[in-house]
């Protein structure tokens, strides 16, 4: 999907088409977010003043370069598991047989439109991973662009949380349910309240120039 332009990407979105929908967003703007970190990253390599990071930050374009892929990835992922969900609840259900083997189908599906906006969620948990050190180490004149892609990140990781839950309030397999409730949550609590730490990281410098 991302082989389209963004302009396109948007269009696509904002129509009644099935796919992209708010997974693949999430991956999108993620990406987005962990780019931001990335230019950041980029943007202190070769700078004398920060001579004594340099390897760190490498380290850390390297991880977020993996991320970016992997988000990527996910945009279009997002939208492979999405649609066979749909197809799956336009299945014949006029007899025992028909009823029985769609509602298997359901099932499988949902679990898949399950784990792909988790695994986003986890990308994005991580990313917000790498702002953090970005904000200690990365070239302050771009500090600015750390704040919001951590911002972005948490947006990405929230909204990846609610496509999570869209399909785990039918999922009737209940061990399987509440682990991935329990992990998303999880998630969000301790990652959301990081990213939120960053942003006030981020602004208190900017408003102390």
């Amino acid at each position: 999907m991302l082989e389209n332009n963004c302009r396109k990407f948007i269009d696509t979105l904002a129509s009644k088409a099935p796919v992209p929908g708010g997974g693949g967003a999430c991956a999108y703007v993620g990406a987005l977010g962990m780019a931001l970190g990335s230019m950041v990253g980029n943007l202190t390599i070769g700078n004398s003043k920060y001579a004594d990071v340099q390897e760190d930050v490498k380290d850390l374009l390297t991880q977020s370069s993996n991320i970016i892929e992997a988000l990527k990835e996910f945009v279009a992922k997002d939208a492979e598991c999405f649609y066979p969900l749909i197809q799956a609840y336009k299945l014949p259900r006029d007899t025992d047989d028909e009823k029985k083997y769609r509602n298997d189908t359901i099932q499988e599906k949902l679990k898949d439109a399950s784990t792909v906006p988790l695994e986003i969620a986890r990308c994005c948990a991580r990313a917000i991973t790498l702002h953090e050190q970005f904000a200690k180490k990365g070239n302050l004149m771009a500090i600015s662009d750390i704040g919001v892609g951590a911002a972005f990140c948490e947006a990405a990781l929230r909204g990846a949380k609610l496509n999570v839950l869209i399909n785990t309030s039918q999922i009737k397999n209940e061990a399987l349910k509440n682990d991935i409730e329990k992990e998303i949550m999880d998630i969000e609590k301790e990652f959301v309240n990081k990213s939120k730490i960053i942003f006030s990281y981020v602004e208190n410098i900017i408003t102390r120039r």
